[in-house]
């Protein structure tokens, strides 16, 4: 596991961590993306509706978190298919900012018609959560790409971690304003029928405002490379293709991205189905989930910023190492918690891991990608993070399915997948593939 590269002595740094032509105010700009689009996976994915899905539109079936976790699979599916060609095409013809913006009002018009779920509306919620997620996914991984543009080759985690941070604070607000309501409305005696609907509304609205700024202010500093026309399509398969064939010269990509989807894996379940063990397994109210999940992005927001400068100093690879390692703890703590106490101590460690975890895998990916195909290489980031996706999820629903309701085996059997992301980070070589990439360039 070497990363010396990573932590250079101080006196050899650049003294701004952002790239020449890049001001704070552009990162700000950047980073109001992700503040923007917190509030959809917070209030939709991990706090609000997936409970509401399981207890309500899916009646507390057997199935029901099965369900919630399919119709996540398949959402992640569609970006697994569609996410390298969109990055090829995106680096292509310089169209970051232009799919950005066309994921960004998919993500906001399904999220707002979530607003129509009701109780035993399983197809339309299944439908909308499909395309909601699709869009979203396509949108993280497009601004993801803006990152080595805008961030200095020695900055790059402490950038990274600033917009994770900032995103955090983003769902902070999303998940304040619908728990506002929510406490409103249950004073009044209404019904998850009535305001999980209204927080669907809520979240579209910010999320549709507090993106504003990146279009605005963000830059779109890429030059078209490609054909104009129909012709786009084949030669972005041709590029795709040819990273495919030329996997084996990047062995420290693809051993990262292999490691991603273990470790994501266990991430993805912790993200999507946090409120639904809260409430199934530790008999949370809706109330105190919420209350949960705030302090859990607060950690997360505090974990990402510090170990942003953490890892330019440590090491990409070891800071990644670190939280893998508290990963392993947290669930060992979730498992075992049998009293509020131990089980808010592992929600609590796992907001600072999740925001740790999160940005210095963004930072590796940077500095392992080719200035030419970014938007291509994080394209196949965002694939291996959907395929994780995918697995982790399925897997907590397919144990509670088969057991019959047993959330804390499902969380066990969920650490597993940080124990394999730790052995497969060892072995990378961050120097060795910065340099290729560059040689790339």
């Amino acid at each position: 596991m070497t990363d010396s590269s990573q932590a250079p002595d101080a006196a050899a740094r650049k003294p701004s961590l952002l790239a020449t032509d890049a001001s704070r105010s552009e990162v700000w700009a950047w980073a109001m993306y992700d503040f923007a689009n917190s509030g959809y996976t917070t209030v939709v994915i991990t706090a609000v509706f997936n409970a509401y899905f399981v207890g309500v539109v899916a009646d507390n079936a057997a199935w029901a978190t099965f369900a919630w976790t399919a119709a996540l699979a398949a959402s992640y599916a569609a970006i697994m298919l569609t996410a390298p060609i969109v990055g090829a095409y995106a680096d292509l013809r310089a169209a970051k900012k232009r799919l950005l913006a066309i994921s960004t009002v998919g993500c906001v018009l399904a999220t707002a018609a979530l607003a129509a779920v009701g109780p035993g509306d399983l197809v339309l919620g299944v439908v909308l959560i499909v395309i909601s997620n699709f869009f979203y996914g396509s949108g993280e991984n497009l601004i993801a790409a803006f990152l080595p543009e805008l961030a200095h080759e020695d900055g790059v985690g402490t950038v990274s971690g600033w917009g994770w941070s900032f995103g955090y604070l983003g769902g902070l607000l999303s998940l304040g304003a619908c728990l506002a309501y929510i406490s409103y409305a249950q004073a009044r005696g209404l019904p998850a029928a009535h305001f999980v609907p209204v927080a669907m509304l809520i979240t579209a609205a910010l999320f549709a405002l507090a993106s504003l700024p990146t279009f605005l202010y963000l830059r779109e500093r890429a030059v078209a490379q490609g054909p104009v026309g129909g012709a786009w399509a084949a030669a972005a398969w041709r590029r795709l293709a040819q990273t495919l064939r030329q996997a084996h010269e990047f062995p420290d990509l693809r051993r990262l991205l292999a490691c991603i989807v273990f470790y994501q894996a266990g991430i993805q379940a912790v993200i999507s189905l946090a409120a639904v063990y809260a409430e199934q397994a530790m008999k949370f109210t809706t109330q105190q989930t919420l209350v949960l999940i705030v302090v859990v992005n607060l950690m997360a927001a505090a974990g990402a910023f510090a170990f942003g400068y953490l890892q330019d100093r440590l090491g990409h690879v070891r800071s990644l190492a670190l939280t893998l390692v508290g990963w392993i703890a947290m669930t060992l703590l979730a498992w075992s918690a049998t009293d509020v106490a131990r089980f808010w101590g592992a929600a609590t460690l796992a907001g600072v891991c999740l925001g740790a975890s999160q940005s210095a895998a963004r930072a590796a990916i940077a500095v392992l990608s080719p200035e030419r195909r970014r938007a291509e290489f994080f394209g196949l980031w965002g694939l291996s993070v959907k395929l994780s996706s995918i697995l982790g999820p399925l897997t907590y629903g397919l144990v509670t399915w088969v057991t019959a309701g047993d959330h804390r085996l499902a969380i066990l059997v969920t650490g597993v997948y940080f124990v394999i992301g730790l052995l497969l980070l060892g072995g990378i070589d961050l120097a060795r593939g910065k340099r290729k990439a560059q040689s790339e360039n």
